[in-house]
Order: C-alpha cells, then structure tokens, then sequence
C-alpha cells in the first residue's frame, strides 16, 4: 500500500465520522456544546488540501480530501440553516 492509498483511506473514513456529526445535527436540529469555529478551519484546511494533493501527485487522498470537505461544508451548511431557522 502506498501512503498515498493510506492517507486517502484515513480521509475517506473522516469523512464517515464527520458524516455522523451532520446526521446528529439533523436529528437534534439544534447545536450544543460545540463551537462552529473548529469546524470552519478544519474545512479551510480541507480546501487547502483539494489543490495540495494533486500538486503531489496524491489522487487517493484527494479523493479522501473531497469527501471530508463536502461533509464539512455539509455541516457548516446545516449550522447555518438551523441556526437561521430558529431565529425566523
């Protein structure tokens, strides 16, 4: 296994563990005890890495690397909606 294939793989299952967060959001409809701000750096981060990895050359992790910045943008997404929500 190369560490690309490895990265990717690491990416690819932080992504189904941040897809858990977006459905707990959507099963609680409100945030608690979490800080949006983490998330926000972490998914600057992820965008970071969407032009890092192919400029190395590392297609599995960028692969791994799309998937954890759609859930994280997902997940700012939902924030947003129900936050809004709540105040209308």
């Amino acid at each position: 296994m190369s560490p690309d294939l490895i990265n990717g793989c690491f990416e690819l299952l932080g992504a189904a563990m941040l897809a858990l967060n977006v459905r707990q959001l959507w099963r609680d409809r409100v945030l608690a005890g979490v800080h949006w701000a983490p998330t926000v750096f972490f998914a600057a981060w992820g965008a970071w890495n969407l032009f890092y990895y192919p400029s190395l050359g590392q297609w599995f992790s960028f692969v791994g690397g799309c998937a954890i910045s759609a859930v994280n943008l997902a997940w700012l997404g939902s924030l947003i909606y129900f936050r809004t929500r709540r105040r209308s």
